[in-house]
């Protein structure tokens, strides 16, 4: 096996330009890519790998290459007029498209079945791990749920990840996994782990927001419509 993660360094360019910038910029063929798919191109005797599985909820690319290329890459791209951004834009914009996160939509605790991806998991496959689990929860349903919530629309506050999901009679059931003020919604909306009697559409509920209680609905986990070329 050949370890090459100190080579390589990466770029993302996202957003509904991005294929025109990596094609007219990096002169780079991608415009064959479609999402979740990835090439190689050879580019002054370098290989570099070009792929079209972006997450954040827009058209993009991830481009992998030496320091060195990426390095001139992101000069280019900068003296081309695009706009740097760092993870905290992808986290929101992931997050309001329903794309889920590994440390707080997924994790040890919370299970591809609560998390609303069980279709991800392909139980006719051999012996993987935490197979038994799946099929266990499948058959028998989860306690929690991932939901998604939406505040008032004139309600300004942000659900943050750990603050409470409170339901009837004041009772703790759940907490937020993400939660934002969403650019292109303008809304204040959240992902939450809730006791599954509170999945449904159009559940009313509440989040603690700094020791108030805002009142929430139960919606799609998708805030956020985005079409990726496919």
């Amino acid at each position: 096996m050949d370890h090459q993660s100190d080579y390589y360094g990466q770029i993302a360019v996202q957003g509904p330009e991005a294929e025109a910038k990596v094609v007219e910029v990096l002169g780079l063929d991608v415009a064959d890519l479609v999402f979740y798919t990835f090439k190689k191109i050879d580019v002054d005797g370098e290989t570099i790998i070009a792929s079209r599985t972006g997450y954040t909820g827009e058209d993009g690319f991830e481009i992998y290459g030496s320091h060195k290329y990426i390095q001139q890459a992101w000069d280019k791209l900068i003296a081309a007029g695009v706009t740097p951004c760092g993870l905290g834009c992808r986290d929101t914009l992931r997050f309001e498209v329903g794309l889920p996160l590994y440390g707080d939509e997924l994790s040890a605790d919370i299970s591809p079945v609560m998390a609303g991806l069980g279709m991800f998991a392909k139980l006719d496959k051999e012996e993987f791990i935490g197979k038994d689990v799946l099929v266990k929860q499948k058959a028998e349903g989860v306690q929690k749920k991932l939901v998604g919530i939406a505040l008032a629309d004139d309600d300004k506050a942000i659900p943050r990840h750990g603050y409470e999901v409170v339901g009837a009679n004041d009772e703790i059931i759940g907490e937020v996994t993400t939660g934002y003020r969403t650019i292109m919604t303008d809304k204040s909306v959240c992902f939450a782990l809730v006791d599954a009697a509170y999945m449904k559409l159009g559940t009313e509920l509440a989040v603690r927001i700094h020791r108030k209680l805002h009142p929430g609905t139960v919606v799609k986990k998708r805030f956020y419509d985005k079409s990726y070329k496919k």
